[in-house]
C-alpha cells in the first residue's frame, strides 16, 4: 500500500497519537508570580476596551440600564419606551455627532443576567481579561473604586475604558484619546506621590477585545482627529501610538464580519426567551455598519445564481433596493415609536433612510482610514489573538425578492470572526499568494482553538499575555 504524499502528514499524526499524553495547563500564578510583584516606573498601566455590547449603558433621564440587563427594570426593546431608550435619535439634517441622547456608558460589562433559570449570556470576557490581568499583579481601578476588591493604594495599573457601543467608531476614538490623557495626568501624580520620582512620560499598553480593537487602531493612527467634512482622509500621523507601547487585539473583526450584515437585515435575538433588537433598533446604531465586510472580498453574492458578487455594501441604493434594515417596508410599527413626534408614515421612512444613509458613508470612510497600508512607529508592537478552528460565515447570499440573508459558506475563524477578517487579508477574492499580504504590519499573531468570547478563557491567551506585557523585553 502506498500513501499519497499529502496524506503523510496526516498519517504520521495519527501514528504519533498514542504516544501523547493529555497535557494540563501550566500553574500560571507559579509563572509570574515574581514578575507580578515588580511595581515600579518601569510597569506601563494597561487600558482594557471591550467590544460591542461590551460597556453597560445608563439612561439618565429614566435611571434605567438601556443595556446590561435583562431582568428588572431595564430598556426592554419590544416596549416603545424601551426602544427609544437603546436607540439613538434621528433626524435629518443633523450630523451623526450632533445626534445625542441621555444614555451614557456606565462601566465596562462584565457579565449581563438574565431572568430565564439564570441563563447568561457570555459577555464574561472582560471579567476573564481583568483576572489574566490580576496574575501579573496588575489592579484594575474600576473593581478598587466599586469596592469589589480592596487593594488599599495599589490600583492605578489597570483602566477599563467604557464607551457607547452604539455610535459612531470615530467618535469613541476620539473620546479614548480624552481618556487616555486624564490617566496619563492620574498616574504621574500617583508615581511622583508613591515614588518621589517626577516621570516625564507615561506610556500605556492596550488590550482591545472585538470592535474595541478598531477604534484603538484609529486612535493609535490618527489620534483624535475626526473624519474630515470634505469626504477625505485625515492625515495619518499615528498620533495616539505616542503614548502607547503595546497593543493586543482579541478577535477583533479587521475585515468586518458576515454576521453584522445579517443583523442589519433580520435583527438580533440573543437567546431563546430574550427579547429581539428588531432590524430598525440594530440599524440606527452607526457603530454596526462600521463591522460590515468588505465589499472587495466579495462577502455576498445572488442568492439566484449563487456566484454574481452583490454590489457595493456601502451603496444606500442597495439597501433601499433590498428593503434592509431602516430601509424595510416591514419597520414601519418600530420607526412610529422611535419617531412618536412624526405621524406620517412617509416622513418617518425618509428620516430613516437619511440616517441609514448617514451610517452607510460614515462606515465607508471609517473603513478606508483603517486599510490605509502604514508600519507602526518605533517601539509600537501590534499582536493579534485570534481563533481559527471553528467554522466561522464567511459568504452571504441575498434575494433580491425578499431582501432575505442566508449563509452560504464558511470558512476557518472564532465563530463570529474570520481568520482572515482578523488578519485582514487583502488575499481573500483575488488570487490566492503564500504569505499574507495585510495592510496591517502584525509584530506577533496568535492562533487559538475556541469561540470568540471564549478567546479570553484560554490559558493560552493568558499565558502568552502575561509574557508579552511582563516579560518580553521592550525598547
Amino acid at each position: 500500500m502506498t500513501l499519497h504524499r499529502k496524506s503523510v502528514p496526516v498519517a504520521l499524526f495519527l501514528a504519533l497519537g498514542g504516544c501523547l499524553s493529555t497535557i494540563s495547563p501550566p500553574d500560571l500564578g507559579d509563572l509570574y508570580k515574581r514578575a507580578a510583584l515588580v511595581d515600579d516606573l518601569h510597569r506601563n498601566p494597561v487600558v482594557v476596551i471591550p467590544g460591542i455590547l461590551g460597556s453597560r449603558l445608563l439612561d439618565e433621564e429614566s435611571g434605567r440600564l438601556a443595556w446590561g440587563a435583562f431582568a428588572g427594570d431595564y430598556a426592554d426593546p419590544r416596549t416603545p419606551e424601551g426602544a427609544r431608550s437603546i436607540a439613538l435619535p434621528m433626524r435629518e439634517g443633523a450630523s451623526l455627532a450632533e445626534l445625542r441622547d441621555g444614555v451614557r456608558p456606565d462601566g465596562v460589562l462584565d457579565r449581563l443576567k438574565v431572568n430565564w433559570l439564570g441563563l447568561p449570556l457570555t459577555l464574561r470576557a472582560y471579567v476573564r481579561i481583568l483576572a489574566s490581568l490580576g496574575v501579573g499583579g496588575y489592579r484594575d481601578e474600576g473593581l478598587a473604586r466599586g469596592g469589589a476588591v480592596d487593594y488599599g493604594q495599589d490600583h492605578f495599573t489597570c483602566f477599563q475604558f467604557p464607551y457607547d457601543w452604539r455610535r459612531d467608531n470615530v467618535e469613541n476614538a476620539r473620546s479614548l484619546h480624552a481618556f487616555l490623557e486624564e490617566r496619563r495626568a492620574y498616574v504621574r501624580r500617583e508615581l511622583e506621590r508613591r515614588y518621589g520620582a517626577k516621570v516625564p512620560e507615561v506610556r500605556f499598553d492596550i488590550v482591545a477585545h472585538s470592535m474595541g480593537g478598531l477604534l484603538t487602531r484609529y486612535f493609535l493612527q490618527y489620534g483624535d482627529a475626526d473624519l474630515p467634512a470634505d469626504g477625505s482622509l485625515p492625515p495619518l500621523t499615528w498620533a495616539g501610538a505616542r503614548h502607547v507601547d503595546r497593543v493586543v487585539l482579541v478577535g477583533t473583526p479587521n475585515a468586518g464580519s458576515v454576521r453584522a450584515l445579517a443583523d442589519l437585515v433580520h435583527g438580533v435575538s440573543f437567546g431563546p426567551f430574550l427579547p429581539t433588537y428588531e432590524p430598525a433598533v440594530v440599524g440606527n446604531f452607526p457603530s454596526v455598519y462600521q463591522l460590515l465586510p468588505r465589499s472587495r472580498h466579495r462577502p455576498l453574492v445572488d442568492a439566484v445564481d449563487g456566484v454574481r458578487p452583490v454590489g457595493d455594501l456601502f451603496d444606500p441604493e442597495l439597501w433601499e433596493r433590498m428593503g434592509w434594515g431602516l430601509a424595510s417596508p416591514a419597520e414601519d410599527g418600530v420607526l412610529r415609536a422611535l419617531l412618536p413626534d412624526v405621524p406620517d408614515p412617509a416622513a418617518r421612512r425618509r428620516i430613516a433612510l437619511d440616517h441609514q444613509r448617514k451610517c452607510l458613508e460614515r462606515a465607508r470612510r471609517f473603513q478606508a482610514a483603517l486599510d490605509v497600508p502604514a508600519d507602526p512607529p518605533p517601539g509600537l508592537t501590534l499582536s493579534l489573538f485570534a481563533g481559527d478552528a471553528i467554522a466561522t460565515p464567511a459568504v452571504a447570499a441575498a434575494d433580491s425578492r425578499d431582501g432575505r440573508v442566508s449563509i452560504v459558506e464558511e470558512g476557518p475563524g472564532d465563530g463570529t470572526v474570520l481568520r482572515t477578517s482578523a488578519l485582514l487579508d487583502e488575499r481573500v477574492g483575488r488570487e490566492w499568494t503564500p504569505r499574507l499580504d495585510s495592510p496591517i504590519r502584525w509584530s506577533r499573531t496568535t492562533f487559538l482553538f475556541t469561540d470568540h468570547l471564549g478567546l479570553t478563557h484560554d490559558p493560552a491567551f493568558t499565558d502568552n499575555l502575561l509574557y508579552h506585557l511582563l516579560e518580553e523585553p521592550r525598547r
